[in-house]
């Protein structure tokens, strides 16, 4: 699958294009100087979640039908609190850990005990398990994120950075 991400003042473009044939295109406001669901690919690929957000579009999901499923399925935030269907866990599971490196990517890296521990708040408020982040796997991670965060600033009005999913 391959993911283009189009940089654009107020918004990104994202255009996929699975091995199938075929395409999703669409416009997300920017939350920030760095793309959520490029974080998303990060995230999802450092720790091999094949059931999360990237995982499941590349299964044949649209980002709009993810967003219907992980609500029918009992996304935890702070309005739905309860435990979530098996279904959604690895899905919530990455969008913690991606909210845990988007705030490291504003506010500089926390040492990894303080990384674990707010992500494990994190999980707990979610009600899924935890994800154990091991000093290798977050120091790639955290590499790889300042690689594509560096091409994603290098990036002009209306340039794209293109992402293939494994």
């Amino acid at each position: 699958m391959r993911i283009d991400f189009t940089k654009h003042p107020r918004d990104t473009g994202m255009r996929i294009r699975l091995a199938s044939g075929i395409e999703h295109t669409g416009r997300f406001p920017n939350k920030g100087l760095f793309p959520h669901d490029l974080m998303h690919y990060a995230v999802e690929c450092a720790f091999a979640f094949r059931n999360a957000f990237w995982g499941l579009i590349a299964n044949g999901k649209t980002p709009d039908e993810i967003a219907r499923f992980a609500a029918a399925h009992g996304h935890a935030s702070a309005a739905k609190a309860h435990t979530p269907s098996p279904d959604i866990i690895e899905l919530l599971q990455a969008e913690r850990l991606v909210e845990c490196f988007e705030a490291e990517l504003w506010g500089g890296s926390a040492a990894l005990a303080d990384l674990q521990s707010v992500a494990d708040a994190a999980f707990s408020a979610s009600f899924v398990p935890p994800v154990v982040l091991d000093e290798t796997r977050v120091a790639e991670l955290r590499a790889e994120i300042s690689a594509l965060n560096a091409r994603w600033q290098a990036l002009g009005d209306g340039e794209t950075l293109t992402v293939s999913w494994p």
